[in-house]
């Protein structure tokens, strides 16, 4: 209840044109700070789990299996607080499956990325349950931050443009082992479809807008620092990080930033967000 109590009074109009210069500036900074925390409810939550959940687990039981019960408990409890509607769950559950079947490729014997070197009971072709939750985290955070800050986008490419660059970024995760890596073809794709993008959105009383690819890098940039902090908690390696941890490769960035794209367009295309994701010029 405290919670979308927050939510009601974050997302209410408000109107206050007596605010000016650094006091504006401080208002609306501290208000889109909270904003921020709240959209990353979820991500936050699990990523408190993954550092505080010893790597030995706790009494007698693992700790992937740990943090996929504890992931299983926040979503849970998040849908029935009314922090999140069915629907959003049903798509917070097509990104686990995607990232889940995207983590038992690069984990595969012929393919080994990265890997997740401890045990768990709940371990499916060596990739432990709960590691769909990480790309379902990026995905409750956009649905979040979409009401919170009562997103809108200005020129959004065609819709089955959108779906063909994300269906192209999601299988050059894959093709690009046996074949050539389109990545950076895609991305050049991906900059002209979203050339003239931007995003509105509303920190406390006035809309601000950016271009929609800084947004995408900008997240992106984020899921990078905390996949380092992921790798130095010793949650999954690479193959560079075995014998000592060692900095992610900042290319990771784009590939975060490429799935962050395909995160964007699953949830752009959820009804309440398709309806009004247009703004008028």
């Amino acid at each position: 209840m405290a919670l979308l109590a927050l939510d009601n009074w974050l997302i209410r109009e408000k109107s206050h044109e007596g605010l000016s210069g650094f006091r504006r500036f401080l208002v609306e900074f501290g208000c889109f700070g909270l904003k921020e925390a709240r959209a990353c409810l979820f991500a936050g939550l699990f990523f408190a789990a993954v550092f505080l959940v010893p790597r030995a687990g706790l009494a007698g039981i693992p700790r992937y299996d740990l943090l996929l019960v504890i992931a299983l408990l926040i979503q849970g409890w998040m849908v029935l607080a009314k922090l999140e509607t069915l629907d959003e769950l049903k798509a917070i559950c097509l990104f686990h499956v995607v990232g889940f079947a995207l983590e038992v490729f690069k984990t595969s014997g012929a393919i080994q990325s990265w890997s997740y070197p401890d045990f768990a009971y709940t371990k499916l072709f060596g990739v432990p349950l709960f590691s769909g939750f990480m790309y379902a985290a990026v995905g409750s955070y956009i649905i979040q931050a979409w009401r919170l800050f009562d997103l809108r986008i200005r020129h959004h490419p065609p819709y089955w443009m959108a779906v063909v660059i994300a269906v192209l970024i999601y299988a050059n995760f894959f093709t690009h082992h046996y074949w050539v890596d389109y990545r950076w073809y895609i991305a050049a794709c991906l900059a002209g479809l979203y050339a003239r993008s931007s995003v509105i959105f509303r920190p406390y009383d006035r809309d601000r807008s950016m271009p929609l690819l800084l947004g995408f890098l900008l997240i992106g940039f984020f899921i990078w620092v905390a996949e380092n902090i992921s790798t130095f908690f010793s949650l999954w390696h690479y193959p560079n990080q075995l014998g000592a941890w060692s900095i992610v490769h900042v290319g990771k960035w784009s590939s975060w930033s490429l799935l962050v794209v395909m995160t964007f367009t699953i949830v752009a295309n959820l009804k309440h967000v398709k309806a009004r994701i247009h703004v008028p010029e």
